[in-house]
């Protein structure tokens, strides 16, 4: 697996695991699967997990060893895949397929659905981006800018 994450991920992932490893044997319980997941940043839901188990034939009692969380935090990795995501939501919404949605539109949509945002937080968004706040936003340009990982300093 190491060929799949850097050191640091490593690192973060063993730190993580250590403190659901109640027993100290390098291992977690089953339950806790889902929890340590989601605290390294992916978003696996209850079947997913269920189906990381039956892979590894593991039951819903049993332990998870580091070396096999690895390989199901790598195929989690690869099936969560934000960008397209959020593009699938925007084209949904697109009914004359231009690619494009008013900034008024989408402030609605932010504020108000899901895990809504602030006024505040989404002209910071349109901000970083370079939007009018009466303007028109081509949605792939705008996903590509947010999906863009944090800059590390």
């Amino acid at each position: 697996m190491a060929k799949f994450f850097t050191p640091a991920q490593i690192s973060e992932f063993k730190e993580c695991f250590a403190l659901y490893d109640k027993k100290q044997k390098s291992k977690i319980e089953s339950k806790d699967l889902i929890t340590v997941m989601r605290c390294l940043g992916t978003s696996p839901t209850p079947g997913e997990i269920e189906r990381h188990l039956l892979v590894h034939k593991i039951g819903k009692t049993g332990e998870v060893d580091f070396s096999t969380f690895l390989i199901m935090m790598h195929r989690q990795m690869q099936q969560e895949d934000p960008k397209n995501e959020i593009l699938e939501a925007f084209r949904m919404t697109d009914k004359q397929k231009k690619g494009q949605i008013q900034a008024a539109e989408l402030r609605a949509k932010l504020t108000t659905l899901g895990e809504k945002l602030t006024n505040k937080e989404v002209d910071d968004l349109f901000k970083e981006a370079n939007v009018k706040s009466n303007g028109v936003i081509n949605y792939e340009a705008f996903t590509q800018m947010v999906t863009l990982p944090p800059v590390d300093y």
